[in-house]
Order: C-alpha cells, then sequence, then structure tokens
C-alpha cells in the first residue's frame, strides 16, 4: 500500500458506536494530552518528587548549584511572574541567546509558563543571523550573556528590554562585557505568589528553534507544549530512562537533543539533569563521578575520553548515539542505544536497544508513536525491495511531529506529503525491517543522470594521508547539471596544493568510475560549521560555484 493510500485509511472515520458519531484520529491524539502542558508537568513532578535532585549546574570552576523539583518549580514561577511583568503575554515572543546556563533553562521554561514562546538561538551566530531572528520572530525582549550582550543589542533596536546574566555560563565576564548598560538578570525575577496562571493549551507553541541549515537557510521550528509532553513520555521508554537516573547535558541548550532528546525525557520520569556549559574533555569524567552521571548523549568529539584505556570506573552506562549504531550494542564499555530525529520530528523517531541486536551500521525500527516510509523520490511508491529511499516520518503535527516553520507556510507545504513528513535523509531497510542510513538527499549528487555518493567519494579521499577532513559537494555545470568537486584540509600545511589535487584525483580515479570522479579539489584551512559543528554544505557548494568553471 502507498503512503497515500495509507494515509487515507488511517485518517479514516472510526465509528464509536453503530449509527452514532465518530471520532477523529486527530482529536483523539489531543485527547490525550488534554489538562497537560509544560507547567502542569513542573507542579506535577514537584508535588510527586519535590525533593529529589532536579537540575544540577556543573560549571568548569566552582562547585555549582542544585535545585530540587519543588525550587525548579518555584525559581521557573518567580521568572514567570517578572516575565508578565514586563508585559509579557501568551503568544509573545522572547529571544534567549546564552550558552549552557541556569537561567537560560529557567528562563526557556518559564516562557512555557507564561504561554509565551522562547525562541533559543545558536550563540555562534553573527550580528546580522541574531538580527534577522529577532525580526522573523518579533521578539519583544532578549535574555542573553555578558559576552553576547553587544551583539544582542546591536542587532536590533526594537527590543522592548534585554536582561544579562552576572557571568558567562560561570566565568566572571572578559574586560569590556560588564559595561554593556543593560539591566541585570536578577531584576526578572517577580512574586512566584503573584502569578494567577493561565489555561492549559497543550497544542500552544512554546519554543522556536532553528535548523542548522546545512543544506539551506534556517527554518523556525516550532514546538508546542505537547510536542515537549510527548518527548516526556515516550523519551525515557526509548533510553531506558528511570527516575533514579542522571542525564548529562553538555550540547548547546539551543538545540533539540538538549531540549527534547535529554531533559524533558528527565523531566517526565523525574530524573535529574546534569548540565555542563559545554564539552570539556579534561572535565568530563569529574563531573561523571561527582554527579553519578548514567545518561549521555554521544557525539563524535566525545568518544575520546571514552576510548581512554585508562578511564575511571564510573555508573556511566548508557550513550545515545544520534546516528548509525557503528558495531554494535555494546561500545566504550557502554550500552550504545541508537536514535535517529531531527528537530522536526522533536525525539527519537527511530529507535535501536542493545536488547534488540541490531545489524551493526542500522539506526534501528520505527519508535512507538511514529510511523516510517521509504519512498522513491521519483515516483512516490513505497521502495518495499531494500533500494535506498527518503525516509518518510508521520504523526500528529504539534504532537509527535512539529507544528510549523514559523512565518514560512510554504517551507511548511513543501515538507509534507498527505501527512508524512518528508526528511530529506535517504536510507534504506533490510532483514527484519531494520533501517539502514545510506545519507542526506543532498549529498546525492546527480550528474548527467548518473547518481554520485559524495560519502562514497569522501571515505575514498579522507584515507588518503595527506587528508585531515574532506566534504564533497556539487559545482554547477553546463552540460552536467553537476559535477563532484572535493574541499579538503591538510594534515601538514608544508604539502603543495598542486601536488595534493592531482594525487587525490589520480587515486579517484582509479578505483571509481569516471563521473564520480572530483572534476576539482579545494584546499582550505577549515570547513565552514554550523550547529554542533556540522559542516554547512550549502555554504560549501556556494564557494564551489565561485571558483572557475571545471
Amino acid at each position: 500500500m502507498s503512503p497515500q493510500a495509507e494515509s487515507v485509511e488511517r485518517n479514516a472515520e472510526v465509528p464509536r458506536q453503530s449509527g452514532g458519531s465518530s471520532l477523529n484520529p486527530s482529536e483523539l491524539e489531543q485527547f490525550h494530552m488534554h489538562g497537560q502542558d509544560i507547567a502542569w508537568l513542573l507542579a506535577d513532578r514537584a508535588a510527586k518528587r519535590g525533593d529529589h535532585p532536579a537540575l544540577i549546574w556543573a560549571p568548569r570552576d566552582g562547585d555549582g548549584r542544585q535545585w530540587t523539583y519543588t525550587e525548579l518549580d518555584d525559581d521557573v514561577r518567580r521568572v514567570a511572574a517578572g516575565l508578565v511583568g514586563r508585559g509579557v503575554r501568551i503568544g509573545d515572543h522572547v529571544l534567549i541567546h546564552a550558552d549552557n546556563c541556569p537561567e537560560m533553562v529557567l528562563s526557556w521554561l518559564a516562557c512555557a509558563v507564561v504561554g509565551a514562546v522562547a525562541v533559543t538561538t545558536n550563540t555562534k551566530s553573527v550580528s546580522h543571523e541574531i538580527a534577522s531572528f529577532i525580526a522573523r520572530t518579533s521578539c519583544v525582549g532578549a535574555i542573553t550573556q555578558p559576552r553576547y550582550a553587544a551583539a544582542v543589542s546591536g542587532a536590533s533596536d526594537s527590543l522592548q528590554w534585554i536582561v544579562v546574566t552576572e557571568d558567562n555560563s560561570g566565568e566572571a565576564p572578559a574586560s569590556g562585557e560588564a559595561d554593556h548598560g543593560l539591566e541585570a538578570y536578577a531584576s526578572l525575577y517577580g512574586e512566584a505568589a503573584g502569578w494567577t496562571g493561565r489555561p492549559v493549551d497543550p497544542m500552544l507553541p512554546f519554543c522556536i528553534m532553528f535548523t542548522s541549515g546545512t543544506t539551506s537557510s534556517p527554518k523556525a521550528v516550532v514546538h508546542t507544549h505537547a510536542n515537549a509532553i510527548w518527548a516526556s513520555r515516550t523519551g525515557p521508554r526509548n533510553i531506558d530512562l528511570t527516575g533514579d537516573d542522571r542525564y548529562l547535558i553538555y550540547l548547546p541548550f539551543f538545540h533539540v537533543n538538549a531540549q527534547s532528546w535529554s531533559f524533558f525525557p528527565a523531566l517526565g520520569v523525574g530524573a535529574s539533569v546534569v548540565l555542563m556549559p559545554k564539552w570539556s574533555t579534561s572535565g568530563f569524567w569529574p563531573v561523571v563521578q561527582r554527579h553519578e552521571v548514567t545518561h549521555m548523549s554521544l557525539m563524535p568529539f566525545s568518544m575520546a575520553p571514552l576510548m581512554d584505556p585508562g578511564r575511571p570506573s564510573t555508573s556511566l552506562r548508557v550513550g545515545v548515539f544520534g546516528a548509525i549504531i557503528p558495531t554494535g550494542p555494546q561500545m566504550f564499555g557502554l550500552e550504545v542505544y541508537s536514535a535517529y530525529g531531527m528537530t522536526e520530528t522533536v525525539t527519537h523517531a527511530v529507535t535501536g536497544k542493545p536488547t534488540e541486536d541490531l545489524t551493526p551500521g542500522s539506526i534501528g525500527r520505527a519508535a512507538p508513536g511514529y510511523e516510517i516510509a521509504v519512498v522513491d523520490k521519483e515516483t512516490g511508491e513505497l521502495c518495499l525491495d531494500g533500494r535506498p529511499g527518503e525516509l518518510w516520518v508521520r504523526g500528529t503535527r504539534g504532537i509527535q511531529i512539529f507544528l510549523e516553520y514559523f512565518g514560512n507556510p510554504e517551507a511548511t507545504a513543501d515538507s509534507f506529503h498527505d501527512g508524512w513528513f518528508k526528511t530529506g535523509d535517504v536510507v534504506r531497510t533490510v532483514e527484519g525491517g531494520v533501517v539502514v542510513y545510506v545519507e542526506r538527499d543532498k549529498d546525492v549528487l546527480k550528474v548527467g543522470g548518473e547518481n554520485v555518493s559524495a560519502r562514497e567519494v569522501e571515505d575514498l579521499i579522507v584515507a588518503h594521508a595527506a587528508v585531515s577532513k574532506v566534504a564533497v559537494v556539487g559545482k554547477r555545470h553546463d552540460f552536467l547539471n553537476e559535477v563532484p568537486v572535493a574541499f579538503v584540509v591538510k594534515t601538514d600545511q608544508q604539502i603543495d596544493d598542486a601536488d595534493l589535487e592531482k594525487a587525490l584525483i589520480e587515486v579517484c580515479a582509479s578505483r571509481l568510475a569516471t563521473f564520480k570522479v572530483p572534476r576539482a579539489v579545494y584546499v582550505v584551512e577549515e570547513f565552514p560549521v554550523g550547529t554542533l559543528d556540522k559542516i554547512l554544505k550549502n555554504r560549501l557548494r556556494e564557494m564551489a560555484d565561485e571558483q572557475p568553471p571545471v
């Protein structure tokens, strides 16, 4: 059955009783969220787990601080009262431009309690990008840190207020940073008792995150309170998280991994979150030991200390790997849980547990609550024979799937087909219905009618001793539409660029079909990167097109 036919079948009315009225599937989904939002979840955790640690702040230096669930709920409501006192209302947007710190978490949750929308943005953004975020979402105010105060205040004159934290995620402001002339974050605290609350609305938007823009300009992804409740409910089951566990968050809190993959699952079961300002190789094991961390998200740059044969014995046992399972369910002494998802899918849409004994190189199967399909982009038919196709994911928008791209109905419409969200990622299925990730569809080059896998070429080039990093993209071509070119970072700056280009092209020519061989090799000192240090291939394509024809 095609995805289109399945959609019709799924959305057919379900009779409640013979001859009676019917129940709409979308309304049923919302029914399961009735009376629940983030304010409710915080209060519920405080009532049931009041004395249990909720948030543990582990700065680079010093002792940090700990909030119980009762203390977290109290402080969030104090900040919420302060926001209301500044005129923030339901539906207003507030910019939060900060590195990981307790103030960011409190503000993010306080916006949700008020009914406002927190716009969390990448702190690597330059001033004109910040200005774009503010303008596109019509932010009324901003919360930031001393190191970013000048950039935020200079980005727009439309903000009604800006408050600045006392320090930079536990570090004292650098010379000149404290002289910003803006209000202190402490001024944001109000009287929690004066906050009367608002009606519960699970479908109310609570957060906007911008996509990393690896293949296009960043889109403003809207999450609802129901999205958060969904993450709090299904996330723990996907990674076997309990109320006695502690999840380490070191990834940036403006990103979906920290928010919906990590924080909300912990909140959902009353577990503890250990928050670091950012990744620190030297500080990693001391934090894990001191705070008895059990769970963490795995990233390539976090694996070096895990592979250290001299690593200490700790309580850390689970690594959530947002990519393929490279070797199997056990790696680095951890139980590895594979998890595929995007900002748009809210949390893990495809998962693989160690107990499932999945094929190495896979990403698992559809997570409970999601449907997936592998679709041939040319024909729109399901790829039932293991052929690669685009991964489509289905759930209810605003619950399992994001609500919309804010202010961009065209992009929202283009991303869906009959209720299916088109991820843009190419996968295939193998025996047992296991999904194997192939690549991002933008990395599949179309050269004169032939498909070229950028990853295949990259794997060959990076094996050369003189190459530290490589990225292959398509360069526009008048006859063939596009041709492959490679950007490389050298291991030794003494190596001649021209000699390296010749050597790499010769290697590729000896191992690949002619249409797969790069037409040019461009040596760069570093790659443009976005969120979580993802290579911005859209920018590399622009750089390639600026070069002479090949």
